[in-house]
């Protein structure tokens, strides 16, 4: 007996294994989950009121999703993303942003095919391309983790299907630029392939940063696929709602997957979403007017490591991907820092960078005080540590 080596070959998520360090090390601060402090907005609580008195909530609902949370989201995408759907583009409800992930992937590739990602990547992206049996290929970003549109090209080959963008990034925070996006989505249409574009992080830009969805090109409808979540912006991580734009044509078949794996997506977690809608980007502002504060706090600390570690520009999501000079492996380092100093960081080989070490540190689930704390542990830790 023997479990499938198509599943053995992908790599084990990170965020358990930091995790358990974690509880064995009561009193560390954590870096490492990409979560926010705070939980949904009242309208959300609300609105479970709402699905309670209608028993027949209990039952399945449309694959697609209840229809008053769609008519919500075609609001939200043509009011804040410029998307318009229903004209060659078919929205669903899934459960979560990585659902949304896999029901692209598995619509459009075949075994052996070939999906672009950018290094780094976000790891469930990753894995889930080797779940499907297909091959990711890795494009390096710049030094400022900014895409290389001429790498992006010279990796297309004939069995490439998708190219995937994040912006906001994870893990970098990097923002894409609408120019580097624009490109990218010209030459999936030249070139006949996929933009699958993840905007789980949309609201969270800080500074001059301006985020960008794709999939209001004039013309991209028939190739785009915008992926959104729930799980950010609305405190909704446990409630797993996300959902995606694509192509009309796709609908059938992504149908026939969420059907097969979900059905539907959680019906009382959809009518909290409704509400959430319903408090809108005015309660999403007043989060992130605060989180600004820690991301600025962050960003000081950090210049106190000037010398042993260098933290590119970061103007969206809440992360910074730290590049450490020193040749410990990054999860020893991890280890190091959870033991000794009580602070916990994800190693940057998980994104798949294997050259140096490197951290990704998050700060989206701290409030200011504790997040002083933190920083605190984290720069006399790694002064310690690489410093030495």
């Amino acid at each position: 007996m023997r479990e499938s080596s198509r599943i053995a070959a992908v790599q084990s998520p990170v965020i358990p294994v930091v995790a358990d360090m974690i509880r064995q090390c009561p009193g560390t601060i954590s870096l490492g989950q990409g979560v926010v402090h705070y939980g949904p907005p009242p309208q959300a609580l609300a609105s479970i009121s709402t699905f309670l008195a209608d028993p027949e909530n209990h039952k399945y609902k449309p694959v697609d999703g209840v229809p008053a949370l769609r008519e919500k989201l075609a609001q939200k995408l043509r009011d804040e993303n410029g998307i318009q759907t229903g004209q060659g583009s078919s929205l669903m409800v899934t459960a979560g942003g990585n659902m949304a992930f896999m029901n692209a992937l598995l619509v459009i590739a075949d075994p052996g095919d070939e999906i672009i990602i950018q290094t780094p990547y976000y790891f469930n992206h990753e894995m889930a391309i080797a779940m499907a049996n297909c091959r990711p290929v890795l494009v390096p970003t710049d030094e400022c983790y900014q895409l290389r549109i001429d790498a992006i090209r010279s990796a297309i080959s004939p069995r490439t299907r998708a190219i995937v963008t994040i912006s906001p990034n994870n893990p970098t925070g990097a923002v894409y630029p609408e120019q580097a996006l624009r490109e990218v989505n010209r030459l999936c249409a030249e070139r006949g392939i996929y933009h699958i574009h993840d905007e789980a992080y949309e609201n969270f830009v800080f500074g001059d940063a301006i985020h960008f969805s794709p999939g209001r090109m004039p013309g991209s409808a028939a190739h785009t696929i915008s992926l959104f979540s729930f799980s950010k912006a609305y405190g909704f991580a446990s409630w797993r709602i996300g959902y995606m734009v694509f192509p009309s044509e796709l609908h059938v078949g992504i149908k026939k997957i969420q059907d097969t794996i979900l059905i539907c997506a959680p019906v009382i977690s959809q009518y909290a979403a409704a509400g959430a809608l319903e408090a809108g980007s005015e309660f999403i502002r007043g989060k992130i007017a605060g989180m600004a504060e820690v991301r600025a706090l962050v960003s000081e600390s950090l210049g106190e490591l000037r010398g042993i570690c260098s933290a590119p520009k970061a103007d969206g999501a809440f992360y910074f991907l730290l590049r450490l000079d020193s040749e410990i492996p990054p999860l020893a380092l991890v280890e190091r820092l959870v033991r000794e100093h009580r602070v916990a960081a994800i190693p940057g080989n998980a994104f798949g960078i294997h050259k140096g070490c490197t951290l990704r540190i998050a700060y989206g689930a701290l409030q200011a005080e504790t997040a002083a704390e933190a920083m605190r542990r984290l720069v006399s830790g790694l002064k310690e540590i690489v410093g030495t």
